[in-house]
């Protein structure tokens, strides 16, 4: 949120800044899409974010979703290059650089059927079936250079 106008600008200054100090939220009510929502104002740097909660009948707890998710047991090196790799493709976000497809797919339609023409299909995306992680894991890294420089792991002799 931000203010509407220069008239405002001082009480919402004042809001922002006191919530902020006193590390409170608000709760409120506007209208979204012809009905009342309950939303959580909150300071945020120079203006304030407005966050639309979800009433209990909205919500599904976290037991009814996950409950059939089982934790196997997996190759603690999996782990880690997971990790490494995660940590090689980390970087800061660019909105500029997001791209709305569904958006992109809306007015392709829209202007296909305004020169009486059938919308275009996009080209389905051919998928790969990953059978074996660790090797996927791997070859990724192989790929990027990460973990090169680090000796393989002696294999244990059995007794």
């Amino acid at each position: 949120l931000i203010p509407a106008d220069g008239a405002s600008l001082e009480a919402f200054a004042i809001l922002r800044d006191a919530m902020a100090k006193k590390r409170v939220a608000a709760r409120s009510c506007v209208v979204l899409y012809q009905r009342g929502r309950e939303v959580l104002i909150q300071p945020l740097e120079k203006g304030m974010l407005l966050t639309e909660l979800r009433t209990h009948n909205e919500m599904t707890s976290e037991d009814t979703v996950f409950n059939d998710v089982k934790s196997p047991k997996y190759d603690s090196d999996l782990l880690e290059i997971a990790g490494l790799l995660i940590d090689k493709k980390v970087t800061k976000f660019d909105p500029s650089k997001f791209e709305d497809t569904y958006e992109d797919a809306l007015i392709a339609m829209i202007d296909a059927k305004r020169k009486g023409k059938k919308p275009p299909k996009p080209a389905p995306k051919p998928q790969e079936n990953v059978v074996d992680l660790a090797s996927v894991l791997r070859k990724s890294l192989a790929k990027e250079g990460i973990g090169q420089d680090r000796p393989k792991a002696k294999s244990r002799k059995s007794a």
